[in-house]
């Protein structure tokens, strides 16, 4: 067969010659970014291909759905660590660990998030294969700690100091990679190295302000739905479920709230509402910028053990409200972190704005895994140990 000619070869085959070969990896990552804006339930195939320049026809040639992109998205960030301790010879010092895990965990900062909130809406076998994987990170990390490290709770410490590092994929702080790889890698550092059993139970004890009896039926169906959304997601709980909790039939909930939607946005409020006056309360007696930190971080392990449920709910379901009910919660945020912030930076001025925020952030995963680790069993023992990895991430 005679060749094409040239004319013959730029006119049929533009398209093939500039498709680029890596097409499947920028699907993954863009859809890993999509997934953990929006959520497993609220982003869609269309979104993903704009993302990309594709068609979503072009889209469903290489994922057959959207669970099946969705799967591949919460497994590349576990495999690309795994692949990066590959390299990383088994005896290296816990920093060269670390070093390996931090970096790959900020290069794919954008999409990471899929894996700490929206995994739970894998099926049951890709969990296992999730965990099986992640285990293996984990006994890494913790052998590393270990020989550096003979303290108490190693497995703790790893998670948390894991914990301090993912946490970059939960916020959206602007800070260059080399800076947010030194502070993380830092951070995971020092949580390695602290020793949980130190603290002494009791030593910074916190009392929330009580949460609200149920008195009315709006209540009633408020309380109902938060272990629902923590156990199964929001968009996998029906009105069914939530009127057959509090002995109603579903058409009776629209008499409390127009929608399911509105519970979710009530619940949000009331996390929101919850830790603001655990922290107003918590500093109101403090006598200085080191103590403060100190009060916040007890303040927020105890408010992440006695609000499990409702927090991971405000937590994983916040993106999934409309606009102007997610608004007044994120402002809420801020001022939250902002209070750090301005705190953390009096006890460590040669920290910028940006920097001190990425701490507190990081501070914030520490309470996350190392909760996980101790499967929110809630004792004055538990949130010492965790309030001590959290000042440990925070460098004081």
């Amino acid at each position: 067969m005679a060749p094409a000619s040239p004319s013959a070869r730029s006119a049929a085959g533009p398209t093939a010659a500039t498709r680029p070969r890596n097409r499947k990896q920028l699907i993954v990552e863009a859809a890993g970014r999509v997934f953990s804006e929006r959520g497993y339930h609220n982003a869609s195939m269309e979104e993903v291909a704009a993302g990309v320049g594709i068609t979503a026809a072009a889209l469903y040639r290489h994922f057959p759905n959207k669970y099946a992109l969705f799967a591949a998205c919460a497994h590349v960030m576990v495999d690309g660590l795994v692949a990066a301790l590959d390299e990383v010879p088994s005896e290296a010092p816990l920093t060269d660990v670390l070093t390996a895990i931090t970096r790959i965990t900020v290069a794919h900062r954008a999409s990471g998030g899929v894996y700490r909130w929206e995994a739970r809406y894998l099926d049951r076998d890709d969990r296992r294969r999730l965990a099986v994987k992640f285990g293996r990170l984990v006994e890494r990390v913790e052998r590393a700690v270990q020989r550096e490290h003979p303290l108490p709770d190693e497995r703790l410490r790893a998670m948390a100091a894991l914990g301090a590092i993912g946490s970059v994929t939960m916020h959206h702080t602007s800070i260059a990679a080399r800076r947010a790889e030194d502070l993380l890698l830092a951070s995971a550092l020092r949580v390695a190295a602290t020793d949980p059993a130190a603290g002494r139970p009791g030593a910074h004890p916190v009392e929330l302000p009580a949460r609200p009896v149920p008195r009315t039926r709006r209540a009633e169906i408020l309380a109902a739905s938060v272990p629902l959304f923590a156990r199964d997601g929001f968009a996998n709980v029906t009105n069914g479920q939530i009127a057959e909790a509090v002995g109603l039939t579903p058409s009776a909930l629209y008499r409390h709230y127009p929608g399911k939607i509105d519970i979710l946005a009530a619940a949000c409020l009331q996390a929101a509402g919850l830790l603001a006056q655990g922290v107003e309360q918590s500093l109101r007696e403090v006598t200085g910028p080191h103590e403060a930190v100190v009060a916040l971080a007890a303040t927020y392990v105890a408010y992440s053990f006695e609000c499990t449920e409702l927090n991971s709910v405000a937590e994983a379901e916040l993106a999934g409200l409309p606009a102007d009910q997610r608004r007044p919660l994120v402002l809420a945020q801020r001022e939250h972190i902002a209070v750090w912030e301005q705190q953390l930076r009096l006890v460590r001025p040669e920290l910028d704005p940006r920097q001190a925020r990425v701490l507190v952030h990081a501070g914030f995963g520490v309470v996350v895994e190392a909760g996980r680790r101790l499967r929110w069993r809630d004792s004055p023992a538990h949130r010492e140990a965790v309030t001590a990895l959290v000042v440990g991430a925070l460098g004081l």
